[in-house]
């Protein structure tokens, strides 16, 4: 078995024709947000990764192996719940709003200009359902996006883990309201005019 321990996001500094040569490994998201996992890739070689803990593996990153050869990492088809807004009974506005619902429940959620995509989950459909929007099943790439509970890509840090293992507080001023009870912006100490 060879080990992967390094992560090129998207192949960053890869010259193209490397990526395209690489052989492939397609993994749903439950693999992809784990940093320790076995996998096949397209040639039939195994592979142990062992990245450092919180890195998420995203459709198109590049891991490289310890013998220097590559492997593009392809984000499988899983199934999903493809919510998009009703036409006739409302409006996008819509979809933002149940964005917003969907992360006050820290759901895992892939946002698109007119739709989103979020695991199966029959009591969120339903809810989703009666805010009148248009809930499918399907089979597709899932690629949530990386706020609360994925450590890659946040610009600032989180101290408190409420023990879901994202490692997200509610300390740092997103804009999403927890009924704090003032108007003032976060951690400015002055009210703006």
């Amino acid at each position: 078995m060879l080990t992967a321990n390094k992560r090129m996001p998207q192949g960053t500094g890869l010259a193209p024709v490397l990526i395209r040569r690489a052989p492939t490994i397609e993994l749903n998201w439950d693999v992809r947000q784990k940093s320790r996992f076995d996998a096949t890739d397209s040639s039939g070689r195994s592979i142990g990764v062992f990245l450092p803990r919180g890195t998420v593996v995203r459709g198109g990153d590049v891991l490289v192996l310890e013998d220097g050869s590559l492997v593009r990492v392809i984000a499988a088809p899983q199934p999903v719940l493809h919510i998009s807004h009703c036409p006739q009974h409302g409006t996008p506005f819509d979809l933002t709003r149940a964005a917003y619902h969907l992360g006050n429940r820290h759901v895992p959620i892939e946002l698109q200009p007119d739709h989103l995509k979020i695991e199966p989950d029959h009591v969120l459909a339903d809810m989703l359902r009666a805010m009148h929007l248009i809930v499918r099943e399907d089979t597709l790439a899932f690629e949530p996006e990386g706020g609360a509970y994925a450590a890659q890509g946040h610009a600032h840090a989180h101290g408190g883990d409420h023990g879901h293992g994202h490692g997200h507080d509610h300390g740092h001023g997103h804009g999403h309201g927890h009924g704090h009870g003032h108007d003032d912006d976060h951690g400015h100490g002055h009210r703006h005019g």
